[in-house]
Parts: structure tokens; C-alpha cells; sequence
């Protein structure tokens, strides 16, 4: 049985669906015991060890808006392999190194606690600018994506085809034991989605470019906690930079089909279209 923390949000609802639809045995673990199979919050221990009975496989998504995740992630990974869990896949990102601070804690540690496991480390999702993160805000209601990564580039990925890879690295009889950096098919500047997003969204788009501290001090302004607004302003930067300027061919290695591009991404979310595979 598989274990997904996480098992309402972006990733792990889609994890949960592949599961169920190919027979695998699958508990979905959520703050709301209505709106999953468990009731887990990474904050009250007390919900861990019934979320983890019976579980041998575990995917992770850590606590969102945490910029130190590894203080209550690890006691927990500790407990799940007691538990009997042979088989972790972490949900990290590709900004994140192995034993950088927080999540990178618990890369580095992943495999030494778990005899198998991955590490997914995906690009920025192409779900940011449809879904509920400050960016998609922005643009439904301000027609506009501000961010601090000048004219750099993105290989924005599907969460869908996260979800894939996360399955085979869950389900596939050798266990991956690596690190998947997952990206879409084509590197985008913010300027390159603002203009897909005004093509497909039939409404103007623009991208706004500010330095780090006037976006630390926006996502303030819009509702995030001050170290978190903080650590995302960072990742900008590091793309300015070109941190994030490249493609991989992950998805198709691991699940055998193309990843998909952010158009037909838009075209499937804005307009309803069925899905189209990516060129």
C-alpha cells in the first residue's frame, strides 16, 4: 500500500488517481480527513502512525510554506521506515540540492533511510499560472506576471507529467535510487508565457520585471509569510541567473512519451480542449 502525503494537492491528487486507475493500493493522506482517506498534518504527530499503517511505499510532498521543512520531516521518515515503509519518492525541485538547507536536508538523507527511493526534482510547474499560486492570481486579476528573473528561461513542466514519472518511481519493480530533474519540453522566458497566456486566454498578459526585494516585498503584500516570500524572490534570482535554462529528457526516459508543452497545457486548462502531446 502506498502512502501519499499530500494526496489532495497538485501532484499528489494526480499520483492518487494514476494509482487507483492501474489497481495499485493507495491510502491519500490530507489535513482534511473529508477530502482524503486520512487525516496527516505534518504539524500534530499524533496523525502520523495511523497514516502510515500497513504503508510500504510513501510519497512525499513537504509542508508547503516552509522554508525548513527538515525539523518535522525527518523525525517522520524516521518513524516511517520503523513503520515499515521500503520505498520513499520525495517531491523536491531543481533548485534544491541534496544537503542544501531544508528540503536538500532531506534529500541527502532519503536514501540512507530507505533501502529504496527517488528524489523527483521538477522544474517550475506550468500549474503556477492557471492554478492557486500568486502568479495565476496575478494574472486573472491584474493581467500580469511579476517576477525577478529578467529574460532567463524556464523549462516549465506539466504536473501531470510529474505525476508520471512519480508513479513509475513508486511502482516499477527495480527501484530508481536517483535524483529525477523533470522539465517540460521548451525553455520560456516569463515575457514567452505572458504571451501564450494572452493568445490562449483571449485577455492581455504582461510580464512585470522587479529585483528581489521589491518581489519579496509584493508576495508580502499579497498574502505570503515574510520568510517564504523571502525564499521564493530567491529562486527568482537564481533563474536570472540561468539556474534554470535547460531541458531534460526525464519524462520521456521514464514513462516512454514526450512531455507536454505549455500551449497544449493552456489550450487543456483555459479552453477545455483534450489533452495534445507536445511536439
Amino acid at each position: 500500500m502506498i502512502l501519499v502525503i499530500g494526496g489532495t494537492g497538485t501532484t499528489g491528487r494526480l499520483v492518487t488517481e494514476r494509482l487507483t486507475a492501474t489497481a495499485h493500493p493507495v491510502r491519500a493522506a490530507s489535513r482534511r480527513a473529508s477530502a482524503g482517506d486520512v487525516r496527516f498534518d505534518w504539524y500534530d504527530p499524533s496523525t502520523h502512525a495511523a497514516a502510515l499503517d500497513g504503508a510500504t511505499g510513501l510519497y512525499l510532498i513537504p509542508p508547503v510554506g516552509d522554508a525548513n521543512p527538515a525539523p518535522v520531516m525527518l523525525p517522520f521518515l524516521d518513524l516511517a521506515r520503523k513503520a515499515g515503509v521500503r520505498r520513499a519518492v520525495l517531491l523536491s525541485s531543481s533548485a534544491i540540492e541534496a544537503d542544501d538547507p531544508g528540503v536538500g536536508e532531506v534529500q541527502a538523507r532519503l536514501g540512507r533511510l530507505f533501502p529504496q527511493w527517488a528524489v523527483l526534482r521538477p522544474s517550475w510547474f506550468m500549474e503556477n499560472f492557471v492554478g492557486d499560486h500568486p502568479h495565476a492570481v496575478s494574472v486573472r486579476e491584474r493581467g500580469e506576471i511579476v517576477s525577478a528573473t529578467g529574460d532567463a528561461r524556464v523549462a516549465f513542466v506539466d504536473p501531470g507529467d510529474i505525476a508520471e514519472v512519480a508513479v513509475r518511481a513508486l511502482t516499477d519493480p527495480t527501484s530508481h535510487d536517483t535524483e529525477h530533474i523533470v522539465t517540460g519540453p521548451e525553455r520560456l522566458s516569463y515575457a514567452d508565457i505572458a504571451t501564450i497566456l494572452t493568445d490562449i486566454g483571449g485577455r492581455p498578459v504582461r510580464h512585470r520585471a522587479v529585483d528581489e526585494d521589491a518581489l519579496a516585498a509584493y508576495h508580502e503584500l499579497h498574502g505570503l509569510p515574510p520568510d517564504f516570500a523571502r525564499f521564493l524572490a530567491g529562486l527568482d534570482t537564481a533563474v536570472a541567473t540561468g539556474a534554470e535554462d535547460r531541458t531534460t529528457t526525464t519524462v520521456a526516459d521514464v514513462t516512454g512519451r514526450r512531455p507536454r508543452s505549455f500551449r497544449d497545457f493552456c489550450r487543456e486548462r483555459l479552453l477545455g480542449g483534450l489533452p495534445t502531446e507536445a511536439a
